[in-house]
């Protein structure tokens, strides 16, 4: 480089990471609650979130963790010993997959577990099939990962379950990952037995790798079965990776613990990533964890009754609301409904042209926070949560409704 040259202008910001949108989940709850904080009587369906608080025998064996100086030293960076055998005998006991200790990564949280899956097994250019609606994470952990997404649409007629024929017909010769969640967020969507097992085949029989995210195991309603894959495709299990995590089972979404389950040589090398990403998940944390996943679902099965009666008055709600269409979600915590019945239509002086746009009238009008369905890959749709308490959700809907009934 001669004197006169300029030098080459660099990035203040990474193209990596400046291209990583803002968790739009996160971004809504925290606008509702800053409104909330300046006086306005905004109402949440943001975040996926139980309102509950953790049960007091998990908060009192992180009490005791505190006083232990073993807790306040460095620890495996894959887990706590005792931890990964009782996450082992969890899967077991929950959904009938055996598995070895050494097969457990614990992380800190399951977003950190998504990410490392992806980031353990896909190379630049390869491809993931994504069905959608998808939750917000997935595609930019893919992305990170040097992934590319490949969408795979659902609608409303489909129960947003995406069928063989579909993945079949997006499928690629890069296509190397499959993502399934079921239950799902943000539909709420939970696939049959037989469905899963179909869809585990086809994997199976394309040499397709399946990330299982089971983050929402426990909360089915109305006779509805979650199965995991690899159990129903026991051939399955070693291109299978589930994630999953005590946050929703156990309202434990700040304690950040999660768990990528898979064959022994991609934990391991998921394992020499978390070593230098973040050493070990909280040694409170762990241990708080390990009196969750030890205990029975006596609290669980408390917290899924709550969400089942708040599951169903939301759906009578939203089905009331003209313009809206809402299937009965059967999983999680999440009503999507679509409301392309009220795009093109006019709202407080306004023609709605987007979903995007319809939220921020509803938060500023309603005083209602919703995420827009393009966050999720599906524009045409709101995410509500019904995890927040009776009273709050009853009023939030019939405020949301109230508003929307004046569409013209």
């Amino acid at each position: 480089m001669t004197e006169e040259t300029p030098a080459p202008a660099h990035r203040r910001i990474s193209a990596r990471i400046a291209g990583i949108a803002e968790s739009a989940t996160l971004a809504v709850d925290a606008k509702a609650k800053a409104l909330k904080a300046a006086g306005r009587p905004v109402i949440g369906f943001g975040a996926g979130e139980p309102d509950f608080p953790t049960p007091e025998g998990i908060v009192a064996a992180a009490v005791r963790a505190t006083s232990d100086p073993a807790n306040h030293r460095y620890t495996p960076a894959g887990g706590l010993p005792d931890l990964k055998a009782a996450i082992a005998a969890k899967t077991l006991r929950d959904s009938g997959y055996q598995v070895d200790p050494g097969q457990v990564l614990v992380t800190n949280g399951g977003k950190q577990a998504c990410y490392q899956a992806f980031a353990t097994l896909l190379d630049p250019g390869d491809e993931v099939l994504l069905p959608a609606p998808y939750w917000t994470t997935y595609p930019e952990a893919i992305a990170l990962a040097g992934g590319v997404t490949v969408p795979v649409v659902a609608g409303p007629d489909a129960g947003y379950l995406v069928t063989v024929e579909q993945l079949e017909a997006a499928r690629t010769p890069r296509t190397k990952v499959l993502l399934f969640c079921s239950p799902s967020n943000p539909t709420g969507a939970v696939y049959p037995p037989e469905q899963v097992a179909a869809i585990g085949r086809w994997a199976l029989g394309h040499g397709i790798w399946v990330i299982a995210d089971e983050i929402y195991e426990h909360l089915v309603y109305a006779g509805a079965e979650h199965v995991s894959m690899p159990v129903v495709v026991p051939e399955l299990a070693d291109t299978c990776i589930v994630v999953n995590g005590v946050a929703k089972t156990y309202a434990m979404t700040g304690w950040r613990v999660g768990w990528m389950i898979g064959p022994k040589d991609v934990i391991a090398a998921a394992g020499n990533l978390q070593s230098h990403l973040s050493s070990n998940v909280s040694n409170v944390s762990q241990r708080a964890a390990l009196e969750a996943v030890s205990g029975d679902l006596e609290a669980v099965a408390r917290m899924r009754e709550a969400f089942d009666r708040r599951r169903r008055l939301m759906v009578a709600l939203l089905a009331e609301i003209p313009g809206v269409t809402i299937p009965e979600p059967l999983g999680a915590f999440y009503a999507y409904p679509s409301v392309s019945g009220l795009i093109g239509k006019e709202l407080a002086g306004v023609t709605v042209t987007s979903s995007a746009q319809l939220a921020a009238l509803i938060l500023e009008h309603a005083e209602v926070a919703v995420v827009p369905g393009e966050a999720f890959g599906t524009p045409g749709y709101l995410r509500l949560s019904y995890a927040l308490g009776d009273e709050d959700l009853e009023v939030g809907v019939r405020r949301m409704g109230a508003f929307l009934a004046t569409a013209r």
